[in-house]
């Protein structure tokens, strides 16, 4: 080994003897060059064992090289990395000497690997407005959230169902309060008083008006016949017979039909008597139509109706439509049923027969009450019917005293508040029995025998 390959260099910044393979000190000054910097040869001894000497100064520098890199894994994360030389020994190149500083030769020693970057978690991405809608309910879910929406109503002797649209309002069929003017709702051990506010006898839909109502009462949604599909899925809510209350029946939407001017859901759901009224709600719980017929005739099976929910509208908002057929005379002319219109009408002659009976009791107690102030307050009265005080509808068909005993002002107010309820409630049975083609003349002949005559009914 030559003297030029074991000379070190001093550095002209710390004094530390430098090898030559270093070429900057760890101080950081770089080797210099020139004449008056030329590194200080290291008297090396002559070398006697050959190879056995190159091996043993390899075997120690791999020695230090390890001893460095375990040094430098157990030394803490936060301490400052020591400067690294330039450029690092080659594999081929000679061992340094062995009186070389320990701290010479870290110089040469690698850097570590840079540590790995954090995993990176992406974020949930938002929900696509065209994602497709959650699963429906379960039937009984929907069942149990609109059972409480749902009431019995007791009409007189009649019965049917209703279902609550506001917690004081309340629809229906206008064939299930027929002609009266207040009905009584039941739900469970529950029960209310609810006055007929509206009728619309061309959708055959009532609107009914809670005395007293629960500001926590259960109402149903109403939708749109827009989103009314053939073979949607269906459930039935009604009071099948007038006893059987909150049964459910489910099916499915067969057809949309027209009848006239009204828009009718068939569906294979069974409604029966009693279930008039109630609602026809899809698995989401919205009301689609109210429940109003079923056709029984020819052998008919799973033929029901319920009247489109849409038809509703102009009755909550205070504009009843125009009456101009019924959906059962409608349903009539599409079906062709005019070999069947005298059981129609049968049916229709009843109906006002047994109208016209609550009416005549409602007639007799004003009769009371008229025979008993009538003498002391009635100075003259007009000729106009069946009863003498019919004679308030006529223009100044009653005349009073002035009565110092009664306040005869008051009992004629009471007469013609009387009078007003009778005739709002013959004029919608009339009506009814028109629907069922009941002829005039019937009709006039029944009011005969009930005491109802009077001349204003066939204006």
């Amino acid at each position: 080994m030559s003297t030029l390959d074991t000379a070190v260099w001093s550095c002209p910044g710390c004094g530390r003897r430098v090898p030559p393979q270093i070429k900057r000190c760890r101080c950081g000054v770089a080797r210099p060059v020139g004449p008056s910097t030329a590194a200080e040869p290291v008297p090396v001894a002559e070398d006697t064992g050959g190879r056995r000497t190159g091996v043993l100064m390899l075997a120690l520098g791999l020695v230090l090289g390890a001893a460095l890199v375990v040094a430098m894994r157990l030394a803490p994360a936060a301490a400052d990395p020591q400067p690294v030389a330039d450029a690092a020994p080659s594999v081929d190149s000679e061992p340094v000497a062995a009186d070389a500083p320990v701290a010479d030769a870290a110089e040469a020693a690698p850097e570590p690997a840079p540590a790995k970057p954090e995993a990176f978690t992406a974020p949930t991405p938002p929900a696509r407005a065209d994602a497709p809608p959650a699963a429906a309910a379960a039937l009984e879910d929907v069942v149990a959230r609109s059972l409480p929406a749902v009431v019995l109503i007791q009409a007189g002797a009649s019965r049917g169902t209703g279902f609550f649209v506001s917690p004081n309002r309340v629809l229906t069929n206008a064939h299930v309060v027929g002609t009266h003017v207040s009905v009584e709702l039941q739900s469970g051990n529950v029960r209310q008083s609810a006055r007929v506010v509206s009728v619309s006898p061309g959708t055959d839909l009532a609107l009914l008006e809670v005395f007293g109502p629960n500001a926590r009462q259960s109402t149903l949604p109403l939708g749109s016949l827009k989103d009314v599909r053939p073979g949607q899925e269906v459930v039935a809510i009604g009071s099948p017979f007038g006893v059987l209350s909150n049964t459910v029946t489910r099916g499915i939407v067969s057809a949309v039909r027209s009848a006239g001017s009204v828009t009718l859901i068939q569906t294979d759901a069974a409604i029966n008597p009693g279930n008039s009224g109630g609602p026809l709600v899809d698995r989401n719980g919205v009301v689609i139509g109210v429940n109003s017929m079923r056709i029984a005739e020819r052998g008919g099976q799973g033929l029901a109706f319920a009247v489109a929910i849409d038809h509703a509208t102009p009755l909550l908002t205070g504009r009843p439509a125009p009456v101009v057929s019924t959906p059962l005379q409608g349903l009539n002319r599409v079906m062709e049923r005019s070999p069947d219109a005298g059981d129609l009408r049968e049916h229709g002659t009843q109906g006002y027969s047994e109208a016209l009976e609550e009416v005549a009791q409602r007639a007799n107690d004003i009769d009371s009450f008229w025979t008993r102030y009538a003498p002391s307050c009635v100075s003259r009265t007009a000729a106009a019917g069946d009863r003498p005080w019919f004679a308030i509808w006529e223009t100044d068909g009653i005349r009073i005293n002035q009565n110092g005993t009664y306040d005869c002002e008051d009992f004629l107010r009471q007469v013609r508040e009387g009078a007003d309820g009778v005739r709002t409630a013959l004029a919608a049975a009339g009506e009814a029995a028109r629907r069922h083609g009941v002829y005039p003349g019937v009709m006039r002949d029944l009011r005969r025998q009930h005491r109802l005559g009077w001349r204003g009914w066939d204006r």
